[in-house]
């Protein structure tokens, strides 16, 4: 016969379920970074629950496609192979159709990624899922993962409910401080545009005094070569003007990227490759749902945007893949082609545009890793971490 838990008992889970919450919510309640913010959600969930593997799964502001957030000690066969973790399941095609709307509803499933798997799974099978909603609009699905479930008491329910909550509101918290840095950007850029314009007024002033000399030499009967000479000047002047102005504008604006995601703007650039010179260029794309900081974009299209012209113009390849692979930790663009390859101990220095591709993927805090050998090939991929 089971022995029912005494009061004292229950009080002291009870204290310890109220203690780990409110460390829970203090920890939250300190980040701003969504990253973060679920990193440290998963962390103390498992603690609260004597767990090690967990993941949160988002929906995407625009779209509403799931993209996997964050996670915390996948066993190998989800870790090591990034697409088991892209698209739908069962419990994120449950919570998309509104059935996991409650802590009634927040229980132990088979998890469909796992049921399949014989090695690497780690003893894995279930999970619960705990559904994320601010107010009534969904945000996404908490997960964590037991080799050993058991059916969940309403105790269980409520704490998984109000954690649940919790992290809702971190979520949409962070949210909205990203969406006030991206406007306080915005503003930026801006005041840098107009300070651009003033500083143009200097330039042109300058073509302007060169012009005004021709024009009082040619009054005067002066030599052609002077007039000539600050006609030349004034035309210089211009086209440096012009080509710094253009430079700075399109630096500022992100030109590339304007109106397009990371994924839509690699698309045309394979596009654009695709078929020239009997190229045929694919790209795959896993995890892509999840939104990446401007800065990483902007840095990964201009790596693969400089990948792609080395092969069209040197690799004389037949065949060229890119891949983009997003995870909660890191991103991965590899562009790799089957053509020439070369001996990377006869490259000279700035050979392939390599010394550019190195810098950019140092700028994000990233490492480049180069694969080639004569006759086999070229492969360049970019690792960027997100968590920092």
């Amino acid at each position: 016969m089971k022995t029912q838990p005494s009061d004292s008992d229950r009080l002291q889970q009870r204290n310890r379920e109220l203690s780990i919450l409110n460390a829970f919510a203090k920890e939250l309640n300190a980040q701003v970074d969504l990253n973060r913010a679920l990193q440290t959600a998963l962390a103390q969930v498992a603690d609260l629950l004597d767990l090690q593997t967990g993941w949160v799964w988002l929906l995407h502001q625009e779209s509403g496609e799931p993209y996997l957030a964050a996670s915390q000690n996948l066993p190998p066969a989800l870790a090591e192979n990034p697409w088991r973790m892209a698209g739908d399941c069962y419990c994120l095609d449950t919570f998309r159709a509104g059935d996991l709307s409650g802590a009634a509803n927040v229980n132990v499933v088979t998890c469909s990624r796992l049921k399949n798997l014989v090695d690497g799974a780690n003893g894995l099978r279930y999970h619960a899922s705990i559904p994320l909603y601010a107010h009534s609009r969904q945000l996404g699905v908490l997960n964590v993962a037991s080799t050993d479930w058991r059916e969940l008491s309403p105790d269980d329910l409520r704490l998984l409910y109000t954690v649940g909550d919790l992290l809702s509101i971190a979520v949409e918290r962070a949210r909205l401080f990203q969406q006030s840095a991206d406007l306080g950007a915005l503003e930026e850029r801006n005041r840098l545009a107009r300070e651009l314009h003033d500083t143009l007024a200097q330039s042109l002033a300058a073509i302007a005094l060169q012009l005004e000399s021709a024009d009082v030499l040619l009054e005067t009967g002066a030599p052609s070569d002077r007039i000539s000479a600050a006609v030349q000047r004034a035309m210089e002047l211009t086209r440096a003007s012009l080509e710094e102005a253009r430079r700075s504008v399109l630096d500022l604006r992100a030109a590339p990227l304007e109106g397009r995601s990371l994924p839509e703007a690699l698309a045309t650039l394979v596009e654009a490759v695709d078929r020239q010179n009997g190229l045929r260029a694919s790209l795959e794309l896993i995890g892509a749902a999840r939104p990446l900081p401007p800065r990483v974009e902007i840095g990964l299209y201009r790596i693969a945007q400089e990948a792609l012209n080395n092969v069209a113009r040197h690799a004389g390849a037949r065949i060229c893949r890119v891949r983009l692979t997003t995870t909660p930790g890191e991103v991965r663009l590899l562009v790799a082609d089957d053509g020439a390859g070369f001996d990377t101990n006869e490259v000279s220095d700035g050979r392939l545009g390599l010394v550019g591709l190195n810098e950019r993927a140092r700028l994000l805090h990233g490492q480049l890793r180069l694969e080639t050998s004569p006759g086999a090939g070229t492969a360049v991929e970019v690792v960027v971490p997100l968590l920092s």
